[in-house]
């Protein structure tokens, strides 16, 4: 029996933010060992930090990935939409 969320294809559908969107982190996010000069485990963004979408991309031709800015922590991480809100512009 498969996971309903493991059936979703986000692609199918135009990405949820776009290239200069203001976002919030929804979690703190933890390197999970692809962030380069951070150890495995150490938090790289807080829960309520706010960036800037850089760039959109796609991972496993299935989901989007928003390489977003996070200005006061100066890092650059790629974050899922579930994991982001929009903020007003």
């Amino acid at each position: 029996m498969s996971d309903a969320a493991e059936e979703v294809f986000e692609l199918w559908e135009p990405p949820t933010f776009e290239r200069g969107d203001q976002v919030v982190s929804l979690r703190d996010v933890r390197n999970d060992g692809t962030y380069p000069g951070a150890k495995m485990g150490e938090v790289l963004i807080r829960k309520g930090e706010v960036g800037y979408v850089h760039n959109v991309g796609t991972y496993l031709n299935r989901f989007y990935i928003y390489a977003v800015e996070f200005v006061d922590a100066e890092r650059l991480v790629g974050m899922r939409a579930h994991e982001l809100e929009g903020m007003p512009s």
